[in-house]
This record gives structure tokens, C-alpha cells and sequence, in this order.
């Protein structure tokens, strides 16, 4: 996710808001959701797995619960203050071969607007 903009707060993966400069460092901000797989998942995917290809359900499983991971973290960093995340990143790991751990993590920060006019560099 470049960048991604809902409820007032930013998030994007490079370490600055392009335009906006940070005035206030918040801190760690997560959002965390741990999905089961569910039995009817578990026997189509051993299914699959015997003739290869994409796991839909499984596909799906992800994309949504990063969406709500991400969701989660942007509500933790709006309740601190904050109305950017910079450094977003995500995690998970697999919990016992029926359950998947998300996490959706980065820096909570507080951006503005930069009209300051850049200066020209030049290299000698």
C-alpha cells in the first residue's frame, strides 16, 4: 500500500508523507487479527494442493483480514493523536496449521502541510 487515505488518518510505506513534514513522533502503532481457517477450508486446500494452483479461499482470507489489520492500527493511531502512519509494514505467521496472525504495523505521527520552497542543489 503506497499510500491509502480514510478516516483522517494517512498510511504509507516510505518513512515521510511526500508534501507534509512530521512535527511529532507518536510511536508504535498495530493492528492485529488472527483468522481461523475452518475445517472446509483446511480439506479444499489439501485438495488443491494435490493439483496445484491458487488457493482462493485462502486468498481471500488474507486480503481481507490485512484490511482489517490495517483498519485496526489506523484506529489505534487516531485515538493517540496521530493523522499519519509512515513505515507500514505487515507480519503473520501461521498459529497452529488452522488459524493465521496479521499484523499491520508502523510509526504513528503527526504531518502538515510543507510550504516551504526546496532549494535547488547542485553537486561540484
Amino acid at each position: 500500500m503506497a499510500d491509502a487515505k480514510t478516516n483522517g488518518v494517512s498510511v504509507v510505506t516510505t518513512n515521510y508523507v511526500p508534501g507534509n513534514m512530521i512535527t511529532s513522533v507518536i510511536g508504535p502503532v498495530f493492528g492485529i487479527i488472527v483468522r481461523s481457517r475452518g475445517i472446509g477450508g483446511n480439506i479444499s486446500a489439501g485438495l488443491k494442493s494435490i493439483v496445484g494452483g491458487e488457493i482462493g479461499a485462502y486468498t481471500k482470507m488474507l486480503k481481507e483480514a490485512r484490511e482489517h489489520a490495517i483498519e485496526r492500527m489506523m484506529d489505534e493511531a487516531k485515538q493517540s493523536g496521530a493523522n499519519a502512519i509512515v513505515d507500514m509494514r505487515f507480519d503473520s505467521s501461521d498459529m497452529g496449521g488452522v488459524m493465521t496472525e496479521v499484523v499491520a504495523y508502523g510509526t504513528a505521527v503527526v504531518i502538515q502541510k510543507d510550504n516551504s520552497k526546496a532549494e535547488n542543489v547542485t553537486l561540484r
